[in-house]
């Protein structure tokens, strides 16, 4: 109940600090169940195929065999990500329905700074945490 009042009093500051929690916690889970080296790979390979197939845009069998290898990579690199997305996936939803249920008349103005507020955290443990 204490939580709750004091959300509903500073409804800002309670949607950018929960905004920076979560994203922390999207972080964590992320830092420890990703394989970083082999993401840091694909992503490198990725921009390698991209060069090389500007250089081959004439060659329509060269481009075709270097989007292949280019969707596999892309197609790797999603099941990587999609681990830790499953591990957070439930408790983000839970803790969304939760703020709605606290803010529920200002909840459509309040998304806002949700979303500013997460990309900016977002950005900054991820280069905090050395993520790919």
């Amino acid at each position: 109940m204490i939580i709750s009042d004091l959300m509903v009093a500073y409804p800002r500051s309670s949607i950018v600090i929960a905004a920076v929690v979560i994203s922390l916690f999207v972080t964590i889970v992320n830092f420890f169940v990703l394989n970083k080296d082999r993401l840091r790979y694909l992503k490198q390979r990725q921009k390698e195929i991209q060069q090389e197939m500007k250089k081959h845009a004439e060659n329509k069998s060269k481009l075709t065999e270097l989007q292949q290898e280019l969707m596999g990579h892309t197609m790797e690199t999603l099941k990587h990500t999609m681990k830790p997305m499953l591990i957070t996936w439930v408790p983000i939803i839970l803790f969304f329905g939760y703020l709605k249920s606290v803010f529920s008349t200002s909840w459509t103005s309040l998304i806002w700074y949700y979303l500013i507020a997460s990309l900016v955290a977002s950005l900054v443990f991820r280069k905090l945490f050395k993520l790919p």
